[in-house]
């Protein structure tokens, strides 16, 4: 269990441990204390077309019975910890559900950022949209507010693909800069630079619109 408890703390090592000697209970304990990231991240990657018949939580509970039937696949060969293979099986299972619901209306692939063995759908600009507008804006009018959702969009789709997704993984999803940097497959030095220089793309984007939007 060395190589599990280098990627892992003590705690989850613990608990990987007992998984490993069959408690369902300790697999169940693992994905719990890391289902709202998850869930999180699910609601930035799901397509704006899905909203109304795919629900979040449902892509979740799926996922955990594939986390369940291969989590001896990571115990033998834990290459990552455990809360970004659980991403991984997770952002799978969200792709499967994209490629049933969407076929050949799918993004092209090359708007994927390829992460590991395969690709996981990208945030949305929708979705990071709409989170800095509920991170940043108060209630307001619709119309105003629908005037701002449309400015942050159009901003956003200026953004380069990589440092979208960089905001989405720092800013959104929140991930360590550690573990945006090994999703990234980058230096971590390199993953907080273009974080930085996302922000301030962002921000200069914004500022030159009409009207601009205070408080990005």
């Amino acid at each position: 269990m060395g190589s599990l408890m280098a990627n892992n703390s003590s705690d989850t090592t613990q608990l990987l441990e007992r998984a490993k000697a069959g408690d369902a209970a300790a697999v169940n304990e693992l994905f719990t204390r890391h289902r709202e990231r998850l869930h999180r991240m699910v609601e930035m990657r799901l397509d704006r077309r899905l909203q109304a018949r795919v629900d979040a939580s449902d892509v979740i509970q799926d996922a955990y019975l594939d986390v369940a039937r291969r989590l001896e696949e990571y115990l033998r060969e834990p290459r990552l910890p455990l809360f970004l293979w659980l991403r991984l099986v997770v952002g799978e299972r969200l792709l499967k559900v994209h490629r049933r619901h969407l076929g050949t209306q799918m993004r092209d692939a090359s708007l994927e950022v390829s992460l590991y063995r395969g690709a996981l759908p990208m945030a949305s600009s929708v979705a990071l949209a709409a989170q800095l507008l509920g991170k940043h804006s108060s209630p307001s009018h619709a119309t105003v507010r629908a005037e701002r959702m449309l400015r942050l969009q159009e901003a956003v789709n200026s953004l380069d693909p990589m440092d979208r997704e960089v905001l989405s993984l720092r800013h959104f999803e929140e991930l360590t800069l550690a573990e945006t940097a090994q999703v990234l497959e980058i230096q971590e030095a390199a993953a907080a630079k273009r974080y930085i220089r996302a922000l301030k793309r962002l921000k200069e984007l914004l500022a030159a619109m009409p009207g601009g939007l205070e408080g990005i």
